[in-house]
């Protein structure tokens, strides 16, 4: 995507396109990954960490990204959608590389419905696959 692609969807979803925001948008769309907030920091060595983090959480309201807890204790975030508001039927599975460490969302696996008992309500699920990507194979 290009910079005025970017700042055009950001400003669809109502993001003001800062300069900063738009340079961690398009890292997080290029590397077709989930990136945790550690990866960005050391592609932005000379940006505080609390700016990257706002940019994120901007995005996460918005419904640009949405977090993923992949098992490896560092919050990942991942690219939403466009059509995405990370509601309960927008959920999918995600896979984690145990060899690269790649995080990616398998949207085309989304995760079943389930059945919870009487009185229980959730509106967030985490499934998450664990093994060797085509890549590493």
């Amino acid at each position: 995507m290009t910079n005025n692609e970017i700042e055009k969807k950001l400003a669809l979803k109502n993001v003001k396109p800062t300069a900063m925001r738009t340079l961690v948008y398009k890292t997080l769309v290029n590397s077709g990954k989930a990136l945790s907030l550690a990866d960005l920091e050391m592609q932005f060595e000379k940006v505080e960490r609390s700016t990257i983090y706002r940019a994120l959480k901007s995005f996460e309201e918005n419904f640009m990204v949405h977090p993923v807890d992949d098992g490896t204790g560092a919050v990942k975030y991942a690219v939403c959608d466009d059509d995405c508001t990370c509601n309960i039927h927008d959920l999918h599975v995600h896979f984690y590389c145990t060899r690269c460490g790649r995080t990616r969302c398998m949207k085309e696996l989304p995760i079943p419905e389930m059945k919870l008992p009487a009185g229980y309500t959730y509106d967030k699920a985490q499934f998450i696959i664990q093994g060797v990507c085509p890549r590493c194979d």
